[in-house]
């Protein structure tokens, strides 16, 4: 995936095996904005852990524990999030599913 791509085809676009049931697709970026698909597996965790962009991811499909700060929610297909700089975040995944992140500016650390 090049920054500025126009188009992202679902079926060229790799995923990246990011280990312990958990997968990435990079999709469209530029130096602002970015955009992923996260498959997980059921049992696949999001490690806890903290940046400085700002994400905002939707629920594409499953059931996910997601912990932000101190609050805790379960979330489902339809279900969205907002994560604001620096704050500590994860989850756990109940269902096998999909989530869709927007992150702001891009993150720099899932080009290779």
């Amino acid at each position: 995936m090049e920054k500025g791509q126009l188009f992202q085809i679902e079926e060229e676009t790799q995923w990246e095996d990011l280990g312990n049931g958990v997968q990435r697709k990079v999709y469209g970026y530029d130096d602002q904005v970015m955009l992923v698909k996260a498959k997980f597996e059921k049992g696949a965790i999001g490690p806890l852990h903290q940046h400085f962009h700002v994400q905002v991811t939707y629920v594409d499909s499953g059931v996910f524990e997601m912990t932000i700060g101190e609050e805790k929610k379960i979330i489902r297909k339809g279900d969205g999030y907002y994560v604001p700089p620096h704050a500590i975040h994860g989850c756990v995944c109940l269902e096998a599913g999909t989530l869709i992140d927007v992150f702001t500016p891009m993150r720099e650390d899932f080009i290779k």
